[in-house]
C-alpha cells in the first residue's frame, strides 16, 4: 500500500476525534523549522484570528480493541493501514514545506498493544523534533494503558496531550468498551497533571516560596507565617534560590517543556443513556481533578449496527452537543457549577434556550440586578453579559454611572439582558418579570434573527443562537 492510499484511509478514520484545539503556546524555534506561535486546528481559528490547518491523522487504524461505537473497532469491515514512524515524519515535513499545514494532530488505534503503538508514535515525534528540527505545533494522543516512561517522553516532544474518556460513566464504558478500564484512562491523566504541576512549580525562583511542600523546613526559615515576606537569616535570598534551582536541575532537566499547552479529553454524546447533568458533572470533575484545558463533546454518528447503540438512521444530536458546549463555557468562564446549571427536575438542557438564560428563568427571584451596583460575579450571571462586557461595565462605573444606552456600546446583548437588569434604578424589560413572558420574547427574537440571517451549510454557528436547533427540527 502506498503512502497516498494510507493518507486517505487514516485521515478519514481521524475525523471522528474532535478533541484537537489551538495550542496557545509559543515554542521557540531557535533557527529550526516551523513555529507553533498561535497555532490552531484544521479549519479553525487561532488566537490572532487566522484560520490554521493541522495534519489530522491516525498513526494506525488496525485496532485490537472492539469498542462498539468506534468505526475502527476490531470487528469493523474497513480498510486497514499503518504508518512507519519515519514515513509519517517525512509526510508531515513535506506537507509543511508546501504550506499545507502548520502542525500535526496525531491520534491512533491500538495496534498490538498500547506500549507498542505509543513507542512508534514517540519515534515519529523524535524524528520530527530532533532530526528535522521541527518546532511546529504537535498534539499527540495518549493511548490508555501506556507505560509512564513513554508518556513522559511523548510529553517532552508534544505541545498538547489528550486522552479520550469517550463515555461519561463507568457503566457505559463497561458496556460499550469493556477492554478499556477506567484505571488505564485516569492513571495517565493523573501522571500528566502531576508532571505539569511540578513543572510549573519548578519554573523559576519567583515561584519557589509559594510551594512549601517542595522544600524542607530549613529552607522555609526565611518566610513569615503567610509565606509572603522574606526576613534576614543565615543566607541571602539569592543564595537560597540558587541552591534550590541547582537541586532541581540535577538529573531532571528542569528546563525541558512538558506538554506546555496542557491536556484535553473527549466525551461522546448520544451513544449511551446518560443525561446532560451527568455529562456536565463528569466534565466538572475532570476540570477539578485533572486541570483539563478543555473537555470536548462529540455528537455520536451511527457507524455500527450494534443493538447497544442508536440505529444507523438516528440523526446525530447536534443541538444537544451545542448546548453542552455552552454549559461547559459557563463552568470554565462564568463561575457556574454543574449543580447550578441543572436541578433534579431538569437533568437535560433546554434545546430552545441557552443554559445561562435557562438558569436565569429558573432563578428569577435573583433579578433584576442593578447594573451599577452588582459585583463582577453577579454581572457574569446576567444573560447577555459576557466576560469582556462585564469587565467593561466595572471599569466604566468607576468613572461614571452606566446608562441603558451605554450597554450596547459596551458589548452587552441588550435584547436578552434587558429583562434581568435595572440601570440607575429603572427597569427596561416591560411591566412584570415573568419567566414565561421572557422566554416567549427570547424565542420570538431568535426566530426574527433566523429569518434575517441566510442559512447555508457554511454558516458559522454562534455560541448563543439556535440555528442548529431549527435545522434538527426541520
Amino acid at each position: 500500500m502506498n503512502t497516498f492510499e494510507k493518507i486517505k484511509i487514516l485521515a478519514d478514520g481521524a475525523k471522528y476525534d474532535v478533541s484537537c484545539s489551538s495550542s496557545g503556546v509559543e515554542r521557540k524555534n531557535n533557527g529550526k523549522l516551523g513555529s507553533s506561535a498561535a497555532a490552531g486546528i484544521c479549519h479553525s481559528w487561532s488566537a490572532d484570528g487566522r484560520c490554521i490547518s493541522l495534519l489530522k491523522i491516525l498513526f494506525t487504524n488496525n485496532c485490537v480493541f472492539d469498542c462498539e461505537y468506534c468505526v475502527n473497532r476490531r470487528s469493523s469491515d474497513i480498510s486497514r493501514a499503518s504508518f512507519e514512524p519515519r514515513e509519517l515524519a517525512n509526510l508531515t515535513i513535506e506537507f509543511y514545506k508546501r504550506n499545507y499545514i502548520e502542525g500535526l494532530f496525531l491520534s491512533s488505534a491500538v495496534e498490538v498493544s498500547p506500549d507498542h503503538t505509543a513507542d512508534r508514535i514517540r519515534s515519529c515525534l523524535q524524528i520530527l523534533r530532533e532530526e528535522y528540527g521541527f518546532a511546529g505545533y504537535i498534539h499527540a494522543k495518549i493511548i490508555p494503558g501506556v507505560s509512564p516512561e513513554i508518556i513522559h517522553q511523548i510529553g517532552l516532544m508534544a505541545d498538547r496531550l489528550s486522552i479520550n474518556l469517550e463515555l461519561p460513566t463507568q457503566e457505559s464504558l463497561s458496556l460499550l468498551a469493556p477492554q478499556k478500564k477506567p484505571k488505564n484512562i485516569f492513571t495517565p491523566m493523573k501522571q500528566i497533571t502531576q508532571t505539569l504541576t511540578e513543572r510549573r512549580q519548578l519554573k523559576g525562583p519567583g515561584n519557589m516560596f509559594k510551594n512549601r511542600d517542595l522544600y524542607s523546613e530549613g529552607d522555609l526559615r526565611f518566610l513569615d507565617p503567610e509565606g509572603e515576606n522574606v526576613t534576614q537569616g543565615d543566607g541571602s535570598l539569592m543564595e537560597m534560590a540558587g541552591k534550590a534551582l541547582a537541586v532541581h536541575k540535577q538529573g531532571n532537566r528542569s528546563r525541558e517543556r512538558f506538554a506546555p499547552a496542557g491536556q484535553t479529553t473527549q466525551i461522546i454524546i448520544g451513544a449511551s443513556p446518560e443525561n446532560d447533568r451527568q455529562i456536565i458533572k463528569t466534565s466538572e470533575d475532570l476540570y477539578r481533578s485533572f486541570k483539563m484545558k478543555r473537555v470536548y463533546f462529540s455528537a455520536y454518528i451511527p457507524v455500527s449496527n450494534s443493538p447497544l447503540l442508536p440505529t444507523p438512521f438516528t440523526a446525530p444530536p447536534l443541538a444537544r452537543e451545542h448546548r453542552l458546549y455552552q454549559a461547559d463555557w459557563l463552568l470554565r468562564f462564568y463561575g457556574f457549577s454543574a449543580d447550578e446549571i441543572f436541578d433534579e427536575k431538569t437533568p437535560f438542557l433546554d434545546l430552545d434556550l441557552d443554559p445561562k438564560m435557562g438558569w436565569a428563568l429558573r432563578n428569577i427571584e435573583k433579578f433584576p440586578v442593578e447594573i451599577n451596583k452588582a459585583a463582577l460575579e453577579e454581572l457574569l450571571r446576567i444573560p447577555g453579559v459576557g466576560t469582556v462586557s462585564a469587565l467593561r461595565i466595572v471599569r466604566q462605573r468607576r468613572q461614571s454611572a452606566v446608562h441603558f444606552d451605554d450597554l450596547k456600546k459596551i458589548g452587552v446583548v441588550v435584547k436578552r439582558a434587558r429583562y434581568f437588569i435595572t440601570c440607575c434604578g429603572r427597569y427596561y424589560g416591560g411591566n412584570d418579570i415573568v419567566p414565561e413572558f421572557i422566554k416567549n420574547e427570547a424565542l420570538a427574537a431568535e426566530k426574527i434573527k433566523e429569518r434575517l440571517l441566510p442559512i447555508d451549510d457554511n454558516t458559522q454557528i454562534s455560541m448563543f443562537n439556535s440555528i442548529t436547533v431549527q435545522r434538527e427540527k426541520s
